[in-house]
């Protein structure tokens, strides 16, 4: 299996897009920061602030769930899914090419 460029992918999506997807609404903006509704662990409340997104650091955080993290750990937790695999349907969902690593960087060193 090839690797991913999680880099790349993080450099080429942000934050904002990735809560597109998921179809995320703020209840609150105060600068680069947006507040709303938790996208992991479903908040009963469509008025919730648990979640907290800085855009400009493409970062979030749920006060209630605990989870936190980079816009890749978002789409990997809302959907279930690895690291691996949430960069390579984060791409296939906003039509961009995986960054697939090239293959001469999986060398072996023996002896390590």
């Amino acid at each position: 299996m090839p690797g991913i460029d999680l880099k790349q992918v993080r450099r080429e999506v942000g934050i904002q897009q990735v809560l597109g997807l998921l179809n995320f609404v703020p209840t609150s903006r105060q600068g680069l920061r947006l507040r709303g509704p938790c996208p992991i662990h479903d908040a009963p409340s469509p008025r919730s602030r648990s979640f907290s997104v800085h855009l400009g650091c493409h970062r979030y955080r749920c006060f209630c769930c605990h989870s936190a993290g980079t816009q890749l750990d978002l789409w990997a937790r809302v959907h279930g899914l690895s690291i691996y695999a949430a960069a390579k349907d984060l791409c296939e969902h906003l039509g961009i090419p995986v960054p697939y690593l090239p293959s001469n960087s999986f060398s072996q060193h023996p002896g390590r």
